[in-house]
């Protein structure tokens, strides 16, 4: 009786050992999921709107529990969805474009995907987002933004260090550099 209890113990134990490592698995060890292409189906979470019916840096925003982006039309909507407590906490990736590699006056080309957590922003510089209010413009690159901002104005910061107020404030009363007109996203960076 002993042998038959210890055979029907160590299977159900090993069932349960592997039923208990497959839920929630541990994001941290996994590497982030790959960037989406831009489709024509790639509509803006906040907005509603096409993505490709707008000029300058997209965003994008994967979570952990369904394979289909939030797709964002400004880089503020990115940070915006990061903050605000009513949205979704399971983020396993956060991607925006590199506008080191946009043309002059148009947006990145379809491959310029960044960890936004990485990125170099340029914000109060003048830039006007695809949503036409101002908007920070994410580099891969820390002296392509500090370029940009030498010609447009402006500062540079990283993701952590994104003020709220030019997040959540009001984009017609955003902080802006007083002695730069507003210039269009992708506009010569």
């Amino acid at each position: 009786m002993k042998n038959a209890s210890r055979r029907l113990f160590a299977p159900a134990t090993l069932t349960l050992v592997l039923l208990l490592a497959g839920c929630g698995g541990n994001d941290a060890t996994q590497p982030p999921p790959a960037p989406h292409a831009i489709t024509s189906e790639a509509v803006g979470h906040y907005c509603g709107m096409n993505l490709d019916e707008h000029t300058g840096p997209k965003g994008q925003i994967l979570l952990r529990d369904t394979s289909q982006p939030v797709w964002f039309t400004t880089i503020r909507q990115v940070f915006a969805y990061t903050l605000l407590p009513e949205e979704p906490k399971a983020i396993r990736a956060i991607y925006v474009q590199d506008m080191g590699r946009a043309p002059a006056g148009g947006s990145p080309p379809s491959d310029a995907w960044i960890d936004a957590r990485e990125a170099y922003y340029l914000i109060e510089g003048g830039a006007i987002g695809g949503m036409g209010a101002p908007d920070a413009l994410p580099f891969l690159h820390e002296e392509d933004a500090q370029a940009s901002g030498r010609r447009h104005g402006g500062r540079v910061v990283r993701f952590e260090d994104m003020p709220e107020d030019y997040i959540l404030g009001d984009a017609a009363t955003a902080p802006q550099n007083p002695h730069v007109g507003h210039a269009s996203v992708g506009a010569s960076s």
